[in-house]
Parts: C-alpha cells; sequence; structure tokens
C-alpha cells in the first residue's frame, strides 16, 4: 500500500507540473484521491487565484465515493480562509479519512492544516516523498513562503570550455533543440524570464514561450529587462506579444523587490554574464540551470563575470542536484550549498 501511495504521490506531483505558473502567488498543489479500496476517484490541481485549491478539484470529481477514503496532497492542506475557503473544512465534510502529505506548509497564516484534521478524527501523515516534492513544482513558491522573495533559477546554454558565444559574438545555436524545447516548456512555467540590456541589445531575443509545435504559447511569461540603457524601439521585447517591464537598475535586489511586489514568485534568470555575476555575487541565485554541449571554442564570452570571487577559497560552491541528458546535451541541476 505504501508503495501505491508513492506512486499516487507522484501523479499528484505531475498534476501540480501542469498547474506551474497558472498559480502564484498561490502554490501549485496535486491531489490524489483514493477510495477506500484504494483505487483513484478524483484528482485536480491548484486552479488561478480565485479559483479551488487542488482538494477541491479533487473532492469534486470523486463526489461521494471520497467518504472513507484517503487524499494525497502535496502540501499540507490549508487551514485559513483566503480567497475560497479553508481546504481542511472540505477535506472533513466529505468524510475523507486519511491524508498523506509531502511537505508542511510553512506559510504561518495558512498552516496548522494537519492539526485541524487530526483534531477531527482524520488520520494525517506528512513527510511522503518530501525531497522529491520540495524539488518538483513547489520549489519556488516554497523559497518564497520561506524567505519573502522570488525564487531565482540561473539558466544558460555552454560549450564544455565554458563558453556562451564565439569570438565574434555569434551563439546560435550552441544547444540542441531538445535542451532549447526543454527552455520553452520552462518560460511557461515561470512567473517571469529576466534578462539585462546588454543580452537585449547584442541579441534582441523575444523572450517569449513558445508551444510545442512552435507557435507562441497560450501562456507567457512577464519579460524584465534590467539596466539603464534605452533600448531601440524595434526590439524584439517590445513587440506586445508578452508583457515587458523594464527596470532601470543594476541591483539585483532591487530587481527582486519589484518582482515581489508584482507577486512573481518564479524567476527564470536568462542574463547575460554580467548580470549573472552580479545576482551570483548578491548570493541571489537559488539553482543553477546548465546546459553544457558537446562542442569546443577556445574564445568567447564565458557563462559568467565578476561575481566577487578573488580566490579559490571565495568560490561559489554548489551542489548537484542531478545531472542527465537532453539530446547531446547534459543538463545540470545544481544548487548552492548554503541549501
Amino acid at each position: 500500500m505504501e508503495h501505491s501511495l508513492a506512486a499516487t504521490m507522484r501523479s499528484a506531483v505531475a498534476r501540480a507540473a501542469a498547474a506551474r505558473g497558472t498559480t502564484s502567488p498561490n502554490p501549485p498543489v496535486g491531489c490524489v484521491l483514493l477510495d477506500v479500496t484504494g483505487t483513484e476517484v478524483g484528482a485536480g490541481a491548484t486552479q488561478p487565484p480565485g479559483g479551488p485549491h487542488a482538494e477541491v478539484v479533487a473532492l469534486r470529481a470523486a463526489g461521494e465515493r471520497a467518504r472513507g477514503g484517503t487524499a494525497v496532497v502535496t502540501l499540507e492542506p490549508c487551514a485559513h480562509h483566503g480567497r475560497t475557503p479553508p481546504c481542511t473544512d472540505a477535506l472533513i465534510a466529505a468524510g475523507v479519512a486519511r491524508v498523506v502529505y509531502a511537505v508542511a506548509d510553512p506559510n504561518p497564516v495558512a498552516s496548522g492544516g494537519a492539526r485541524v484534521l487530526a483534531d477531527a478524527g482524520v488520520s494525517v501523515e506528512g513527510g511522503l516523498l518530501a525531497t522529491e516534492v520540495e524539488r518538483g513544482p513547489l520549489r519556488a513558491w516554497l523559497h518564497h513562503a520561506r524567505t519573502g522573495r522570488p525564487h531565482v533559477t540561473w539558466k544558460y546554454a555552454a560549450t564544455l570550455d565554458g563558453r556562451v558565444a564565439a569570438a565574434d559574438r555569434t551563439s546560435r545555436w550552441i544547444s540542441s533543440a531538445t535542451s532549447r524545447a526543454e527552455v520553452h516548456a520552462l518560460r511557461r512555467a515561470v512567473d517571469a524570464v529576466v534578462v539585462g540590456t546588454a543580452t537585449v541589445l547584442a541579441d534582441d531575443p523575444a523572450l517569449t514561450a513558445r508551444a510545442e509545435d512552435g507557435t507562441p504559447a497560450a501562456r507567457q511569461p512577464l519579460r524584465v529587462v534590467v539596466g539603464r540603457t534605452d533600448l531601440p524601439p524595434d526590439a524584439q521585447v517590445l513587440d506586445g506579444t508578452a508583457e515587458t517591464l523594464l527596470l532601470r537598475t543594476r541591483d539585483p535586489a532591487e530587481v527582486l523587490a519589484a518582482l515581489a511586489a508584482r507577486g512573481v514568485v518564479d524567476v527564470l534568470l536568462e542574463g547575460g554574464p554580467t548580470l549573472a555575476g552580479a545576482f551570483v555575487a548578491a548570493d541571489l541565485v537559488d539553482r543553477v540551470l546548465a546546459y553544457v554541449a558537446p562542442a569546443l571554442l577556445g574564445a568567447g564570452p564565458v557563462a559568467l563575470g565578476a561575481s566577487g570571487v578573488s580566490t579559490i577559497t571565495e568560490a561559489h560552491r554548489l551542489v548537484v542536484e542531478e545531472a542527465t541528458m537532453s539530446g547531446p546535451d547534459v543538463r545540470i541541476s545544481a544548487v548552492p550549498a548554503r541549501n
């Protein structure tokens, strides 16, 4: 049964992943309901702000079959009344006998759901696949809830010798079509994509997310351009395809404060070496996602500019979470050792 619960939790994570990017500032949560025999009878994910939470979506799908059953949820059910009633009330009213969740809610306003459920006679268990779930769709939201600032993933593509462009500044395409498709999927899932004015002037990127068929995705992240240099009026980031925010600053903390004020939780940093170096120096990169292509250039700009390191003992140390293939490229996910 416990193995089955793990598989069910992974199914809930998949539901949450599909909702990522549509729920901020709320967490992308997934829920799967099992009846008394262990058969799945309902599933759901958090809807956009103002809509029902994952548990309520799953309960509506299950109906009376939820009574006496088990709810498997990626995040501890909330116990507070915000835009919608508490999920704990819905679970109790539906007669759910057992709730299994992965991660406790760190938000002091919404936490305490496990206690409320237990006081109502519901069997509650936490911690199932917690590490796996924390690294999944909830990663950014949990970081935001714990620190009060958006989560930053620095994504870059480079050759094996660390170059992000050739000596003549050409860079299309260092990474493979498979890797580029993954990046577009990532853009579809985040709240904002951030670059510096130098990147816009050098590459004129659109910074939009494309669907699998190559057409513009239905949902686009906020495009954020950082710096004091004016942009040409025909720059693609100003084309109206998606909302663009111009921030006349070079300070990473000011950038994140401005984004937090807009309800941004999940940030993808795609800027060049200078902007990346500034964020790393400020200790404001929470995850590094590197696509390393099997190619050598020998000259050209490197991935990371000045980041406050003058000697080896000052190196920004990382812990590799995962290293896997993305087509012919190696995809590496790493987090600062402080995490």
